[in-house]
C-alpha cells in the first residue's frame, strides 16, 4: 500500500508505513547477519557488533502481523467479500510471482549455493499453497503468506456478515477461546487452521484499531492484553528454537522486552500520538517492505556465498541492503502498480458477470446530449428544441 487510510473518516495513518519498514529490516537483519546461511562459518566473529541485537530480528514477523490484524480491519470497513478478495490478491499477488520467479532464476544460474526446486514444485509456489500441498518453499520466508492467507479465510467470515465493532470483538474472543482450546487439547489440524501461535498478534491488530477507531474501553484493553500474555508465551517457544540456528546465546528477555516495545507502540498508534507524524517520504518507505521482504532472503545468501572471499564482510552486506531496497522500489513502481491496476480490472469485470448470471457486463453507454438552442455547443443538428413550458415558469426542471 502506497498509505493507510481508515475506513472511517479517511484518517492516513501514515506511521504505519514505517512500522512495517522497520519489521521488513529487522527480519533482514536477522537472515543477513544472524542466519546468514550464505556465509561460511558463525556470524558472531564475523558481525561482534550488530550480531546479537539482529539475532532477535525474527520479531519483525510478530510486528507484521500485529500491523497486519489492524489494517485489514481498517481496509475491511463497508466492503463485500469480492472487493475483499480482490484488494487481497492484487496487494500479494503481483510483487508474489515476481519475486518467486526471480529467486528461482538466481539460485539456479548462481552454483554451490542453494539448490533450485523442481519446476512442478515453482508451478506450486506461483498458488502460494505450497505449504498445504507438501511443496517445499522456494524462499523460506514465503511461510508467513500462509499464515496470512488464514486469517484472511477466517476474517472473511466477518467481511460476509458486514464488518461492525460487535462482530469484530465476537471474531476476537471466539478466535482466542478456539485457539486456547485447540491449544489445550493439541488438536494439530485445528491449531493449523486457527493460525496458532501466532493468531494473538492479529488479535491484538484487531483490537488496536478498534481503539483507534471507537475509542478504548475495559473489554478492548482486554483482548489486547489476553493477546499480549498469551503472545509472550508463544515467541518464548519460538526463540528456544532459534537458539540452535543462530549458534549463539542470545538471552530470553530481549525478547519480552521487544515484545512489550511492539505493543506500546501500536498502543501509541491507536491512541493518536502518532498522529503529528506525517512525513512524505513514510508511505514512499513502507510500498518497499513487500518487495523488500520478498526477495532479500536467498538471493542475498547467494550473493554473500559467492562474494564472501573476495570482499570485506561489512561492505558485502551493506552493499547488498542497499541493492535489495533499490531493487524493492523497482519492482513496486514497475510490476507492482501497473499490475495491481489491470490485475483489479479484470477481477472486477469477472464478479460483475459472476453477478450477472455469466453474461458478460454491458459496456456504459455515453450518456445521450440534450439538444440545445441554435449555436450553442449542445445544439444537435436536425434535432427538435423543445419549446419552453410558459407555464412551468422560469425555474421548472
Amino acid at each position: 500500500m502506497a498509505g493507510v487510510r481508515s475506513g472511517g473518516g479517511g484518517e492516513r495513518v501514515v506511521v504505519l508505513d514505517g512500522l512495517r519498514l522497520v519489521a521488513a529490516l529487522m527480519v533482514v537483519a536477522y537472515h543477513y547477519v544472524a542466519f546468514g546461511e550464505g556465509w561460511e562459518g558463525s556470524q558472531a566473529p564475523l558481525f561482534p557488533v550488530v550480531f546479537r541485537p539482529s539475532a532477535y530480528g525474527w520479531l519483525g514477523v510478530e510486528l507484521f502481523f500485529m500491523i497486519s490484524g489492524f489494517v485489514i480491519c481498517m481496509s475491511c470497513w463497508g466492503r463485500t467479500v469480492p472487493e475483499f478478495f480482490v484488494s487481497r490478491v492484487i496487494r500479494l499477488f503481483p510483487a508474489y510471482w515476481l519475486a518467486v520467479i526471480a529467486t528461482t532464476a538466481v539460485v539456479a544460474l548462481m552454483p554451490g549455493g542453494i539448490d533450485p526446486l523442481a519446476w512442478r514444485d515453482v508451478l506450486v509456489n506461483l498458488t502460494m499453497l505450497q505449504w498445504p500441498m507438501g511443496v517445499e518453499h522456494v524462499d523460506g520466508v514465503y511461510w508467513t503468506l500462509w499464515a496470512e492467507l488464514r486469517f484472511y479465510l477466517l476474517f472473511a467470515l466477518v467481511v460476509w456478515r458486514g464488518v461492525t465493532y460487535r462482530r469484530v470483538v465476537a471474531f476476537c474472543c471466539v478466535w482466542a477461546t478456539a485457539a486456547l482450546l485447540a491449544t489445550g487439547y493439541d488438536l494439530g489440524a485445528l491449531d493449523h487452521l486457527l493460525v496458532v501461535p501466532h493468531c494473538w498478534f492479529f488479535i491484538a491488530g484487531l483490537g488496536f484499531f478498534l481503539i483507534h477507531r471507537f475509542g478504548s474501553n475495559l473489554l478492548l484493553w482486554g483482548i489486547v492484553g489476553l493477546s499480549f500474555v498469551m503472545g509472550q508465551q508463544t515467541v518464548m517457544q519460538t526463540w528456544r528454537r532459534t537458539l540452535d540456528r543462530v549458534g549463539d546465546n542470545v538471552p530470553g528477555w530481549g525478547v519480552a522486552v521487544l515484545i512489550t516495545v511492539f505493543y506500546v507502540v501500536m498502543a501509541g498508534v491507536s491512541l493518536g500520538w502518532f498522529r503529528r507524524v506525517d512525513w512524505r517520504w513514510l508511505p514512499a518507505a513502507g510500498a518497499l517492505t513487500y518487495p523488500l521482504y520478498l526477495l532479500h532472503e536467498s538471493i542475498g545468501w547467494e550473493i554473500f556465498h559467492r562474494f564472501q572471499g573476495s570482499a570485506d564482510q561489512w561492505v558485502l552486506l551493506g552493499v547488498t541492503v542497499v541493492g535489495m531496497l533499490v531493487l524493492a522500489h523497482l519492482v513496486h513502481r514497475w510490476v507492482e502498480r501497473p499490475a495491481s491496476r489491470r490485475l483489479k480490472r479484470s477481477l472486477t469485470s469477472a464478479f460483475a458477470q459472476v453477478r450477472a448470471g455469466g453474461e458478460p457486463p454491458a459496456p456504459r453507454k455515453p450518456a445521450p446530449r440534450e439538444p440545445g438552442p441554435p449555436g450553442s455547443r449542445a445544439f444537435v443538428p436536425g434535432a427538435r428544441v423543445p419549446e419552453p413550458d410558459a407555464a412551468a415558469g422560469p425555474y421548472a426542471r
